[in-house]
């Protein structure tokens, strides 16, 4: 495994305190692998780039950067449109804390990813959690795209759910579009809020009538 974003994997890997170097190669070669998978149209290395690129401008927001950058590595890496519910979110957990524990991570720190990893699948945090919020604002930042390239993000979603039928995907979307305008905030982090809520807000309210 080379490149910039293995270079990335590592740094955070030893950050968290993986002690077998081997067991931090075998995991970040898998992660990247899921990452790469070719049914995969939102949900690809080009998402996981742009979450830690958000992760690495807040991080000095975070208590534990490390573990959130970790938690944007595992957070998608399963991804089977077909799963239902939070199945992807727990499955991906799961996988985080077999990689991260062969890897030599104190418990501690595997127990944290799996807990913001989880957070992924609904986005609603309790209070005083600022790693939550991190990763959270990182994974939702395509939200507040400009129109067009929300339409981009938009297709890509429907393009990975393409075995689903039309009416039934504009419900589960809709269903989905609804829950996050219901959270008090898309956004947690002071910058992100203010910078962010709003476009999306407008995003997401644009997307769903349209699928009205």
């Amino acid at each position: 495994m080379d490149g910039e974003l293995a270079a990335r994997w590592r740094d955070a890997a030893r950050a968290a305190g993986a002690t077998d170097p081997a067991g931090v190669e075998r995991a970040g070669e898998r992660l990247l692998a899921g990452w790469r998978e070719p049914h995969r149209r939102y949900h690809t290395e080009a998402h996981l780039r742009a979450v830690l690129d958000v992760v690495d401008t807040y991080a000095d927001q975070a208590r534990r950067p490390d573990l959130v950058r970790l938690a944007a590595w595992c957070h998608d890496a399963v991804h089977d449109p077909r799963a239902g519910g939070d199945a992807n979110e727990r499955a991906s957990a799961d996988l985080a804390g077999a990689l991260l524990t062969a890897a030599g991570l104190p418990a501690t720190a595997v127990t944290g990813v799996r807990r913001l990893v989880l957070l992924t699948a609904g986005h609603v945090l309790g209070p005083d959690d600022p790693d939550g919020a991190l990763l959270c604002d990182a994974d939702l930042a395509v939200l507040a795209g400009p129109p067009q390239a929300y339409r981009r993000y938009a297709r890509a979603v429907r393009q990975e759910y393409a075995h689903v039928p039309a009416a039934d995907f504009r419900a589960g979307r809709a269903a989905v579009l609804r829950h996050l305008l219901a959270l008090p905030a898309l956004y947690r982090l002071p910058e992100p809020h203010a910078r962010w809520e709003a476009r999306a807000r407008a995003n997401l309210t644009g997307e769903l009538a349209d699928l009205s």
